[in-house]
């Protein structure tokens, strides 16, 4: 390998979209990195990662080489049939192929592959010094940026996402001549925009982040980000409090700051009555503030600002940022006395006036779905039915509320404190702000039981109202956020132990959904299905399948690869709780030794099974046994399926499957020493009944034969 030298490229703007800023940095590394890559430069990243403030993107490589390595290159030209004549003359072919390669017949080498022999012309070239490669690396990294909409400055052509104004490029010690947005690459940077606005002369990369760390610029965004969290912290305890650290508003304060101090700060007490969260929506959405809790961990009328300076006079900055606060909370103050004094219950009456959808009508429509459902549902799981209706009822009133009104983000939660003023038990109260858990990724279902069933009603009222509208999501649109409504059904079922018969609840769902449209109830092919009921709904059967569809990706991130879940999903089992145990069994049964064996025999016998024509007989006639590996077999099965019996009553699949896991000497020698498709077809049939058998108790926890690779 060359000798290897470090590289730094640094991009200075004005200040970069704080959402995008991160994407930015990420890509202009990737790219010159697959610059360096595509050109065949030796680079050692080491631990490099983008560097970036909001008024600069770098790249800083520790190890890159000189130049390129050699490069090779072989042109194949004629066949020596084609290229020779009968005297071994060279033909016009040759000469021509020479002379376009620009080299003499006898420099010409031959190669050989599959068809014989061929003439080349092999070159070696040196590789191309680094820097006189490194403009072409830059300006494809920065035409590859995802920027959707550049700013144009000046009367220039050129556009990025904000003006750039300064470009460093150095490889070593020396400046690399690059020209971009018509700035020519210097080794000058610029520090802290107030508190040093001098240049600053970067010797050498590796000097880099301390040369701008002494001109008050923290450049590397971990540290960056170390430093607001340690300034926020030590603001929150001057007050004897702990700053409520949300990671995104971290995210995003990093992205404002190139030297961050926090400054404590404060707000009337009696801001306290509106309901918190409105508080910290406010502070944390419009002014990126991190609220302080007290000691048992409530809000404070104290919170933390990060400022972009190390000011002389902080009163000064703590006085701004209570003044823009305070008007913000005045008015979340009235929208929530105004909400208090109208109360809930008149909210309510005026849902009817608010058109839910067009086809399946108002928010009061829904909400007497919704009603039903929950009722029906709390009967079920031992909830009281009434407190199930009450909280149904008032779900969707705070929708009407001045309160969600100015904070979307809200809804629910508003609900829950003016059901509570309102005189509305405790579980009622929470069960409404319950029902939009998971509110987001990673959010954690509903805790209360009552909750529980308002969110299952709800969602299940939205995806049975959706696709009787024929709203199913299509590509990227899903208006109705079906597929995340889907998957807050599934997971509120799974992890809150539902054991439901969810066929059974999709109808219905589906049924008043139709109902309320005015529409048929299309009844599948065949009325019983696979879960035992006298109909099915088409659009019933659709959205289960569209539901297990959502399933994919959720235990996709707990480590299920694709197999196991399509093993179970082919059952497609009417209980998601019933569900999610029989994957987990699977996923016990593939660790067994004996797992890779079965699944392949399964999936032998199920393609003896789809292949034969003959009829399978109901019993099986021992008497037509003439081998002992099948005796030995049917003994075998016969012992496990008494063994399991009770282990299915139960659901206990991994005891089903650790049982059934036995078997496999017994059905390795059967294939071994059994010919299945034999020419007496009663002897045939009785072996095609055993394979049944066998295939059908490891179904009846999972199709294993979708386990089996190859």
């Amino acid at each position: 390998m060359n000798a290897t030298l470090p590289l730094l490229i640094e991009l200075g703007t004005e200040e970069l979209p704080v959402k995008a800023l991160p994407g930015l940095a990420q890509a202009l590394f990737e790219g010159i990195v697959a610059g360096l890559e595509k050109r065949g430069v030796a680079f050692d990243r080491g631990d490099a990662k983008p560097l970036y403030t909001p008024r600069r993107l770098a790249v800083l490589l520790p190890q890159v080489a000189s130049e390129q390595p050699e490069q090779r290159s072989e042109v194949l030209g004629p066949y020596r049939t084609i290229g020779l004549d009968a005297s071994g003359q060279p033909t016009p072919a040759l000469r021509g192929f020479a002379q376009r390669s620009g080299v003499t017949i006898e420099q010409l080498v031959t190669v050989a592959d599959a068809k014989g022999e061929r003439f080349a012309v092999r070159s070696i070239k040196p590789g191309a010094k680094t820097v006189e490669l490194l403009q072409d690396i830059v300006r494809e990294a920065i035409a590859a940026m995802p920027i959707p909409k550049p700013m144009r400055w000046g009367d220039h052509d050129y556009g990025f996402a904000r003006p750039v104004h300064w470009l460093l490029a150095l490889f070593g010690h020396d400046v690399v001549d690059i020209e971009l947005f018509g700035i020519r690459s210097d080794r000058i940077s610029r520090g802290h925009r107030f508190h040093h606005p001098e240049s600053v002369s970067i010797a050498a990369p590796g000097e880099y982040v301390q040369a701008l760390r002494g001109a008050r610029v923290l450049v590397d965004p971990d540290e960056r980000r170390q430093r607001v969290r340690a300034e926020v912290t030590a603001a929150a305890a001057q007050a004897d409090g702990m700053a409520r650290m949300d990671e995104s508003l971290l995210d995003e304060v990093n992205c404002l700051v190139e030297w961050p101090r926090a400054i404590l700060c404060g707000f009337e007490p009696e801001f306290l009555q509106v309901p918190h969260e409105a508080l910290i929506s406010t502070m944390q959405a419009n002014q990126k503030f991190f609220p302080v809790l007290d000691a048992q961990h409530r809000m404070s009328h104290r919170f933390v600002g990060v400022a972009n300076i190390d000011s002389a006079d902080p009163a000064q900055i703590r006085k701004g940022y209570e003044r823009v606060i305070r008007p913000r909370f005045a008015d979340a103050k009235f929208f929530y006395d105004e909400d208090i004094k109208q109360g809930l219950e008149s909210m309510r009456a005026g849902l009817g006036a608010v058109t839910y959808q067009q086809k399946l009508g108002s928010y009061a429509d829904k909400t007497a779905r919704v009603a039903a459902l929950a009722e029906a549902i709390a009967v079920e799981v031992g909830v009281d039915p009434a407190q199930a209706r009450r909280a149904a009822e008032l779900a969707k009133a705070d929708l009407l509320s001045r309160m969600v009104g100015e904070f979307p983000e809200l809804q629910g939660i508003a609900g829950r404190c003016y059901a509570s003023a309102a005189g509305e038990t405790g579980d009622v109260a929470d069960a409404i702000d319950h029902a939009y858990m998971p509110r987001f990724a990673g959010d954690a279902i509903a805790p209360s039981k009552l909750g529980q069933v308002l969110a299952i009603a709800d969602r299940l009222d939205t995806l049975a109202g959706g696709f009787a509208a024929g709203l199913k999501p299509t590509g990227n649109k899903d208006p109705f956020a079906l597929r995340r409504n889907a998957l807050g059904l599934a997971r509120t079922l799974i992890e809150g132990g539902a054991d439901f018969h969810l066929p059974s609840l999709l109808v219905k769902a589906i049924d008043r959904a139709k109902r309320a449209i005015g529409g048929m109830v299309l009844i599948t092919s065949h009325p019983g299905g696979i879960w035992g009921l006298s109909s099915v709904d088409s659009d019933a059967v659709s959205l289960y399948d569209f539901i297990l569809d959502r399933l994919r990706g959720y235990y996709a991130d707990q480590g299920y690869v694709a197999a196991p879940f399509d093993a179970v999903a082919e059952m497609k089992p009417a209980s998601l709780t019933d569900f999610d145990r029989r994957l987990k069994a699977i996923g016990e049964f593939a660790t067994l030794a004996e797992a890779p064996a079965l699944a392949a025999a399964n999936k032998r016998i199920r393609n003896i099974l789809k292949k034969s024509a003959d009829a399978i007989p109901a019993t099986i006639d021992a008497a037509l046994f003439d081998n002992d590996a099948e005796r030995a077999l049917h003994a075998a099965v016969a012992s496990a399926i008494a063994d399991t019996d009770p282990l299915l009553a139960r659901r206990d699949y991994v005891g089903v499957l650790t049982r059934m896991a036995q078997l496999q000497p017994a059905v390795d020698a059967f294939f071994d020493g059994v010919m299945v498709n034999a020419d007496d077809a009663r002897v045939r049939g009785n072996r095609l009944a055993l394979l049944k058998l066998l295939a059908d108790r490891f179904g009846a926890v999972a199709q294993i034969a979708l386990l089996a690779t190859g």
